[in-house]
């Protein structure tokens, strides 16, 4: 059970997420100081950089609340089910919400921010280093695990910079979900064919 201190800092973590998102979409990324998100939120500038060490942080912290969710969708998989049929579910699950107008405006926002930014791009290879690394941890140890770790990651970061593309292209709506969908079946199928046995849990 979660308790009061820690609801109270989830609910100001958000808080400050909420604010910096509306204040990125609405004047974009590199326009915004960290000064300001922390107006926006009515907390101090100093308690924002103690939830989000850097500005690329904000900006990233929806893409590292989901990158946590992969590695528990594998920590806490079901007995006889793999480390990548775990991965993969979590990755698929949230597959229908790419349908909806404001999913896709907002990836269309983050590619644009994302392509004019050095900092975000190099903030971003980062994170995937950082999770791959987790994941890695929670699959095992050695050489074997770390591969298997960015074998999946590979899958999952192919999958996002694919999709950035289609709705910079204009895809939208069914018809970006069912790419998206398809992308995944044929990348993890691929990975199915080397990764498919590879730590199924007793």
């Amino acid at each position: 059970m979660v308790g009061l201190r820690e609801r109270k800092k989830q609910q100001t973590r958000q808080q400050i997420f909420e604010a910096s998102q509306h204040l990125f979409a609405r004047r974009g990324f590199a326009e915004v100081k960290v000064a300001e998100v922390a107006e926006a939120a009515n907390v101090s500038e100093m308690t924002v950089y103690n939830y989000f060490p850097t500005k690329e942080d904000l900006f990233y912290a929806g893409m590292q609340f989901f990158e946590e969710q992969l590695i528990e969708a594998v920590r806490s998989r079901p007995r006889g089910e793999s480390a990548l049929k775990a991965f993969r579910r979590r990755v698929l699950e949230g597959a229908a919400n790419l349908g909806a107008k404001e999913r896709t405006e907002g990836i269309a926002r983050a590619g644009r921010a994302i392509a004019a930014s050095p900092s975000l791009r190099a903030r971003e290879r980062e994170i995937v280093e950082e999770y791959t690394l987790r994941l890695a941890r929670v699959l095992g140890e050695g050489v074997e695990a770390m591969v298997v770790a960015a074998a999946m990651m590979a899958a999952h970061r192919g999958l996002v910079a694919h999709t950035r593309e289609q709705v910079a292209a204009g895809r939208r709506g069914a018809q970006l979900v069912e790419d998206f969908r398809t992308q995944a079946r044929r990348a993890f199928a691929r990975l199915e064919k080397g990764l498919g046995d590879y730590a199924v849990r007793a």
